[in-house]
């Protein structure tokens, strides 16, 4: 792992390896010079049942997902799913709330945000979000959905997804027996008459459009006992406290609930650079993204699921289809990573690149770190998450022994380089914090984690290496940036922030793990202002961690 770069409302190229007194070098975007990028294996386009779905299916393959979701969902409207088994009846909000915090328990991403443009950029997909910045990904996998378009009757659209229902599978039961009005606008309109009958006999269908409808199925319909009215339907009204369906002969039909069919269009304008473009359905009713029976679009690399290649889906259908092509995926990276010979870490690759050019952070030990360890008596230090190594050269200079861990080789001989031209020695170890005992053995009168990140694991595996690194007697020291601006409602359509903290481990999850653990003495837990001489625009506060192990 390496230092946690993170976003403000505008993204940035660099937080700064904050310090007390001293210059810094990496710098801030503020809209004016070069926005950040990031590298995944798979980015999804929507954060609803398909996009969740296939996302928790890859982090349990250990890829680094992100997905970006605008928070526009086809059935916002709805108050609740049916037919989902073992959430019947539930919120679709509260799905969505689940299925991210599934998501992020593996360490996958989700950024609320909106992607503007997907292209091909050498090996990788370029996908570009509102704010600037972007996702180098190796897989893009498509979840936008569907935007249905309601005939044009007045009073649709304000009721749609309550009064106004368009499936008997969606909203049936909760309609039976009560008086529906179904406005038929196209020939497939008819398609879940017979449905509606079954749930009530207080049916009537009105024929608002008659163009391509079948004579003979309406006189089918009227000897069953369904009112049929051929009459253009003027406006959804309610009058004297009911809702009614005004005809324009003048004829008003009181109703429970209004039944009428949509046209839909697949979400795909962010795919124009691609080539990508969506086909007509053979419903007749709209187009969508055309895909194989493995949710492979025309496009190499490119994968879709959900609504926006089948219309036809629910809630439960959409995960499951999510599901299948999420995997579906994950056997392409494998296959791919097995004919080249490599199993690559998406993480080290990620923090590497970062580390590939100028440096990142300045020589200068972090303000907090030297605040609080410099009445400590100098022992063994653990330093995870090193970066460049400014803490580590710090301590071995006043007398620790120190082991500095990163994921990023390319930081590390950065570091090594350093103490090489100052004369000091840093044990260094190229590893990941969520390894199996990448500390080995030893344990540490220090332990330092400092604006550092590793990823979130249901068995909490990072977090329980941390804290048993830490030897009797021996300091934990925590220090994070504090992320609550993060969690404010946002603009998609101005910015993305890039960076999801509910993914990874923080403090609140050490501090828990602690408490839990019953053996440490906390002696700092609070929100403090960054120390001064520390410069950074979007963070200006820390949360800082102090406990000793004292069982």
């Amino acid at each position: 792992m390496g230092r946690h770069h993170t976003t403000d409302h505008a993204p940035h190229e660099h937080t700064t390896h904050e310090h007390t007194g001293h210059e810094h070098t990496g710098h801030e975007h503020t809209g004016h010079g070069p926005a950040m990028s990031r590298t995944c294996d798979v980015a999804v386009i929507g954060g609803s049942a398909a996009g969740l779905a296939g996302a928790l299916q890859l982090a349990r393959q250990r890829r680094s997902v992100i997905v970006v979701d605008d928070g526009t969902p086809r059935n916002a409207p709805a108050e609740h799913m049916h037919g989902y088994l073992g959430r019947e009846s539930a919120p679709p909000a509260e799905l969505v709330a689940i299925g991210r915090d599934e998501v992020r328990s593996y360490g996958g991403e989700v950024l609320t945000g909106r992607v503007l443009d997907v292209r091909r950029e050498g090996d990788r997909f370029r996908v570009a979000l509102t704010g600037g910045s972007a996702l180098l990904a190796r897989r893009v996998l498509v979840a936008s959905g569907i935007v249905d378009e309601l005939p044009d009757i007045p009073g649709l659209r304000e009721r749609w997804g309550r009064e106004v229902i368009h499936c008997p599978f969606c909203h049936g039961w909760e309609v039976r027996d009560q008086r529906v009005v179904q406005i038929v606008t196209t020939p497939m309109g008819l398609h879940p008459t017979p449905l509606v009958r079954h749930l009530t006999d207080r049916l009537t269908v009105v024929v608002h459009d008659a163009t391509g409808i079948d004579p003979a199925a309406l006189r089918s319909l009227t000897a069953s006992g369904v009112t049929v009215a051929q009459a253009p339907v003027r406006s959804i009204t309610d009058a004297d406290g009911a809702l009614g369906v005004d005809l324009a002969d003048g004829t008003r039909l009181p109703a429970d609930a209004v039944l009428v069919g949509s046209r839909f269009h697949a979400r795909l304008d962010m795919l124009a650079g691609l080539g990508l473009e969506a086909t007509a359905h053979p419903s007749g009713l709209g187009e969508a993204l055309g895909v194989d029976a493995t949710g492979a679009t025309a496009v190499a690399g490119v994968y879709a699921a959900g609504n926006v290649a089948d219309p036809s889906l629910q809630v439960l259908p959409a995960a499951a289809n999510g599901s299948m092509v999420g995997a579906h995926l994950a056997f392409s990276l494998a296959n791919e990573d097995l004919a080249a010979g490599v199993r690559p870490s998406a993480v080290e690759a990620e923090w590497d690149a970062r580390y590939g050019h100028e440096r990142v952070w300045s020589s200068n030990p972090n303000g907090s770190l030297v605040a609080e360890v410099t009445d400590l008596t100098p022992g063994r230090a653990l330093d995870v998450g090193t970066g460049e190594g400014a803490d580590a050269l710090w301590l071995a200079e006043r007398g620790w022994t120190v082991t500095a861990t990163d994921v990023s080789s390319r930081a590390l001989g950065r570091l090594d380089d350093e103490a090489a031209r100052r004369g000091v020695q840093v044990r260094t170890l190229h590893v990941d914090a969520n390894g199996i005992r990448p500390y080995g053995e030893d344990r540490f009168d220090l332990v330092s984690l400092q604006y550092g990140s590793f990823t979130r694991t249901p068995d909490g595996r990072g977090l329980r290496n941390l804290v048993d690194a830490v030897a009797p007697g021996g300091t934990l020291l925590v220090v994070a940036h504090d992320m609550a601006w993060a969690y404010e409602e946002l603009d998609p359509a101005e910015t993305t922030p890039l960076f999801d903290p509910a993914a990874f481990v923080g403090v609140a999850h050490i501090a828990e793990a602690l408490a839990a653990d019953g053996g440490w003495r906390l002696d700092v837990h609070e929100t403090r202002p960054r120390p001064a001489g520390a410069i950074s625009h979007n963070h200006v506060e820390d949360v800082v961690l102090r406990a000793v192990r004292v069982g």
